[in-house]
């Protein structure tokens, strides 16, 4: 048991509720889910995967009937966001793959979200129809014109109840505006305008305008052999639509505010955390590259995924952050391996709860790690198939690093590098969780008595 993690546990015991996804033989690359996310309501949550589809499951009612089981995902829609395609100018094949989804606010019965992979983003629509028009003038019943010599009457189409349809439809294509791999977008808080941000820029757009954007940031150098830095993350500010963060490989944050100039290349705020000396290695540069940023739902603070840890920064104080978490420091002394496998580059997601009180981010092994600010105590949790009974509350794991190993404990040797939690997401405002274990979707909520 992790010191003091009955008081961690006491506000919520985590249990299995749903796995999602076929059991792990044969899976294909197609398969793998590439992003997680729950919609402002937490109604709906959105999955993409390397094959260029989004799922979207719905929550089901709360039955009376069985309160204990409470509202479930399933299935709401599936469609191909995006199909692979060949860039004949460059000799490059673009990926399907699912980069990033962001919902937008819901207006109207329909829902909305961006979609994107490594070069276009797409706004689809998904809407609901249960009812179809019978009886038009000019075309038969199966859709077959008539002749207009035999048409003597006007008839009134009516609409008839039919079973529901869940349809997404493509709205808008931004294509056409990067020339290297976007890696975040984020819409910002007035709901019309939304940015792309790859390696080197950042764009933004107008949701009505698809043919022009505006470059709001461009770190390319006149010589690329003088390149020391690319673009990992950005996002807007929740709340303050002037404003956004985004990270970089060098392992340091900048604040932009979009009224002082047009082109935000020079930062208003620049959150670095100076390097230990101590510390320093051949592996530094690599694992102090960030590969998550995001703002708590508050706006007052930041949080970053760097390989080892992650941190909170407070807006006012740039010089380091005023949170640290380990995430796995174990690793520390496998560096040199997961350099020779990749693992090292492997880019981790991090989520805030509802509150902006505990930070929750993945791990290997299938494992994810819950931080909580206030008590300073963490968690190690798994996501696997063998704890998947309903309602079964997960046991914390530990690893153990030489030494004698308890039976409860796993060795840092046998870890499974290849399981592997890059993507969570946290319920807006209620203890459940989605992790996306390779090509499988687990969601965990917290116990009710």
């Amino acid at each position: 048991m992790i010191p003091g993690f009955e008081n961690f546990m006491q506000d919520v015991l985590w249990c299995f509720s749903q796995v999602k996804g076929t059991i792990d033989i044969g899976v294909t690359e197609a398969d793998i889910i590439s992003t997680v996310e729950f919609n402002h309501t937490g109604e709906l949550l959105a999955t993409g995967d390397k094959g260029g589809r989004v799922v979207i499951f719905q929550r089901e009612q709360e039955s009376k009937n069985q309160p204990h089981r409470r509202g479930e995902y399933n299935v709401y829609s599936t469609f191909q966001s995006h199909e692979p395609e060949f860039d004949y100018l460059k000799s490059l094949e673009i990926e399907e793959k699912i980069n990033k989804i962001r919902w937008l606010p819901q207006q109207n019965a329909a829902y909305f979200l961006l979609s994107t992979n490594d070069k276009t983003v797409k706004l689809w629509k998904v809407s609901e129809r249960d009812k179809r028009p019978e009886g038009y003038n000019l075309k038969d019943e199966d859709g077959r014109l008539r002749d207009p010599s035999m048409i003597t009457t006007l008839r009134v189409p009516v609409l008839r109840p039919m079973d529901l349809m869940v349809e997404a439809t493509p709205r808008r294509v931004f294509a056409n505006a990067h020339t290297y791999h976007i890696n975040s977008i984020s819409v910002n808080s007035d709901y019309e305008t939304y940015m792309s941000a790859d390696d080197l820029r950042i764009n933004l757009w107008n949701f009505e305008i698809t043919n022009q954007s505006f470059n709001i940031v461009d770190i390319k150098p006149a010589n690329m052999e003088e390149l020391t830095e690319v673009i990992t993350a950005a996002e807007f500010h929740p709340h303050h639509c002037n404003t956004f963060v985004y990270s970089s490989s060098k392992g340091t944050i900048r604040l932009c505010d979009m009224r002082t100039s047009a082109l935000c290349d020079r930062h208003a705020k620049f959150f670095e955390e100076p390097e230990d000396p101590s510390n320093r290695s051949f592996f530094s540069e690599i694992i102090s590259s960030i590969s998550d940023v995001k703002f708590s739902h508050s706006g007052r603070y930041i949080m970053t995924r760097d390989y080892l840890t992650v941190k909170v920064w407070d807006l006012n104080m740039e010089n380091r952050p005023i949170e640290t978490y380990q995430v796995h420091d174990y690793l520390r002394s496998k560096l040199c391996s997961l350099y020779e496998n990749d693992c090292i580059f492997d880019k981790f997601e991090c989520v805030w709860n509802g509150t902006d009180s505990v930070i929750m981010t993945g791990s290997y092994n299938n494992f994810f790690r819950m931080f909580d600010r206030n008590t300073k105590r963490d968690v190690t949790l798994e996501a696997s198939r063998e704890n998947s009974k309903p309602r079964a509350i997960l046991k914390p794991r530990k690893v153990c690093v030489g030494g004698k190993r308890r039976k409860d404990e796993i060795s840092v040797d046998s870890l499974d590098f290849s399981k592997k939690i890059l993507h969570t997401a946290w319920h807006p405002s209620e203890n459940i969780i989605a992790v996306a274990a390779t090509n499988n979707l687990y969601i965990f909520q917290d116990k009710v008595n």
